[in-house]
């Protein structure tokens, strides 16, 4: 017989089966677990209840946790569900002892706390001990959250739940891939993926009918938000992309594979320059006249542009070409007092060339026009993974993620990207992107006519055409 489920107001939260399996196993002994749930599906109200249940059950702090703390406020803390039933009232009255409204904070008679936070603001719980944490909407949060309070839960044997639909293959995916592995091995996670076709009430209806969604395509909801929200796909890009739905249709068209280097075409890389912020480069070689192929990424920080030379240097590659943002004339951040165009020179990353500055929507848009006709090396540009914002991504995570900026205050995009982790890629990227459609004619002229990849530097063609790309303002 399977276990019963106590839930701390009855009558008031009944689980729907497709909910139960989720319940039942956590109350079962089980510590992690991945819900990736689609739109409507009851994530916050099911996990919210759970968590007053263990609340009730082991004295101790629980966080609830939000992107940010003002949709902490919005959804949970104000939040209400269709009949006006307020998610907060879920708790026994009888067995609240007080609510802090500024600091969203409820104390139960029992001594527990609960507590809904927004993972911007993460430092603000250095020093505490939770023994129980929930992330929603964790594929759009900061995932340095989890990164902090992961060994104080193993140390304390408390819980964390995630709850989310997909942002495309970020930090989120990664963590359902890894959910979904050790779900299968030893059980120590509970992982579930749930569309509108797995949600089902009692009576056997689906929760979410096919003329909902409709409805929604009606109204103007972009077909891969549809997938995103109500069919749990992956493949999506995050709403306000610039580039995600490219690549997504590069994967499909089997344009993500094996690209092999081909040694007899030179390799040209494109850099973003930064310290602190991160130093990104792509490779790339141009066999024909259409096709670019993406052959390899390197991205990091604390470098200085010696170290970055003998990364490049090191690869067997021949280069016809190193393209330079124009920042590439200040102070180098190794403090030589030269500039990093003389470093560069002097490193011997030669031939190269400074692009002039470019608005960034004439690079967004170049990258637009170049996406279609890239192959990208699986291995260097998918498999092979970064720290980057956190987590450990990709050259085309990066790609994919990077997007609008986000307008709170009139809830709508705005006209510049955002600044985050996927900037420096994907500032490299527009770098290459602009460099090929201004230079490419006589890049691939010289490649198909003149490149020897073992005589380069002796060849005159080879002294003619560095000539040519000159570095301009």
């Amino acid at each position: 017989m399977a276990e019963s489920i106590t839930l701390p107001v009855e009558f008031k939260y009944r689980p729907r089966p497709y909910q139960l399996p989720f319940l039942k196993r956590m109350s079962s002994g089980c510590k992690r677990a991945v819900l990736i749930w689609h739109r409507r599906a009851g994530k916050d109200t099911t996990v919210w209840n759970f968590l007053i249940v263990q609340a009730l059950k082991r004295v101790g702090t629980y966080y609830y946790f939000f992107p940010t703390f003002n949709q902490g406020r919005k959804i949970l803390w104000d939040g209400m569900d269709k009949t006006g039933f307020r998610i907060l009232d879920y708790i026994p009255k009888e067995l609240e002892e007080a609510r802090n409204e500024t600091e969203m904070q409820i104390t139960l008679k029992n001594g527990s706390i609960i507590q809904i936070i927004g993972t911007d603001k993460i430092d603000n719980i250095v020093g505490t001990n939770p023994v129980g944490c929930v992330f929603s909407e964790y594929s759009i949060q900061n995932p340095r959250g989890w990164e902090f309070v992961r060994p104080i839960l193993t140390e304390n044997g408390g819980f964390a739940v995630f709850v989310y639909t997909p942002r495309g293959r970020n930090h989120g995916y990664d963590l359902y891939r890894e959910a979904q592995k050790l779900s299968q091995r030893d059980g120590s996670w509970f992982c579930q993926l749930l569309t509108v076709e797995d949600t089902l009430d009692e009576s056997g209806m689906r929760i979410i009918s096919d003329e909902v969604i409709q409805a929604e395509r009606d109204s103007g909801m972009p077909e891969e938000m549809i997938q995103q929200e109500f069919y749990c796909s992956f493949e999506g890009s995050n709403v306000g992309s610039y580039w995600g739905k490219l690549i997504g249709d590069l994967r499909r068209a089997g344009r993500v594979r094996d690209v092999r280097w081909m040694p007899g075409l030179p390799v040209y890389t494109s850099w973003d320059l930064g310290y602190g912020d991160a130093n990104a480069i792509w490779f790339a070689q141009t066999p024909n006249s259409t096709d670019v192929n993406i052959i390899d990424f390197e991205v990091g920080v604390g470098k200085a542009l010696p170290d970055w030379a003998k990364i490049v240097k090191g690869k067997p590659y021949a280069y016809g070409m190193h393209f330079f943002p124009h920042d590439m004339k200040v102070h180098d951040w190794g403090g030589t007092g030269q500039t990093r165009y003389e470093v560069a020179s002097d490193l011997g990353l030669n031939p190269f060339k400074v692009i002039k500055k470019y608005a960034p929507k004439e690079g967004i848009d170049a990258g637009r026009r170049l996406l279609p006709r890239c192959n990208f090396d699986i291995t260097n540009c998918e498999e092979k993974r970064y720290p980057m914002g956190g987590a450990v991504r990709s050259g085309l995570d990066a790609l994919v993620e990077y997007q609008k900026e986000w307008d709170e205050i009139n809830k709508c995009f705005k006209d510049t990207p955002k600044h985050d982790w996927a900037s420096n890629p994907a500032d490299s990227f527009r770098y290459l992107a602009i460099s090929l459609r201004d230079f490419q004619p006589s890049l691939q002229q010289y490649a198909e006519s003149n490149f020897d990849v073992f005589s380069y530097n002796d060849r005159p063609a080879a002294r003619e055409y560095e000539s040519n790309f000159e570095v301009f303002d």
